[in-house]
């Protein structure tokens, strides 16, 4: 867990080819955007965008890569993928075939740094925190 709200919540991805890969996840069982109020959806982007630029900040990626897929588990959540050009699966998405090894090494602080990061992003915002 890196961050929660009453709405929803951010936490790390157990990808170990992508330590930063981050998740934000909707509290309640939602399929679709959509389904949620237009206040609702607004407050979990404004968490994605927060999540996107604690990645940027911390690890300085080449891009980063925002979706919400749910094809296999239909409950509203974003992924938030740092992205570098020498990763396993660049210039595909994370869930194509490996092209190549992880090379790079992984920060030991590095989920301290995007915890302290993504609370900096957040606390200026006006969210129902818990």
């Amino acid at each position: 867990m890196v961050w929660r709200s009453e709405l929803c919540r951010v936490v790390f991805a157990v990808e170990p080819d992508y330590p930063g890969f981050l998740r934000v996840v909707l509290n309640a069982h939602v399929k679709e955007m959509t389904d949620l109020a237009t206040s609702d959806r607004a407050e979990i982007m404004r968490v994605v965008f927060a999540a996107e630029a604690a990645l940027r900040q911390v690890m300085r990626p080449d891009k980063i890569n925002l979706a919400a897929l749910g094809n296999k588990v239909p409950h509203m959540h974003w992924h938030v993928v740092p992205r570098f050009t020498d990763d396993p699966h660049f210039p595909n998405t994370v869930w194509s075939s490996k092209r190549r090894e992880l090379s790079r090494p992984v920060n030991p602080a590095l989920r301290e740094q995007l915890v302290l990061a993504l609370n900096k992003q957040l606390a200026p915002m006006v969210l129902r925190a818990t």
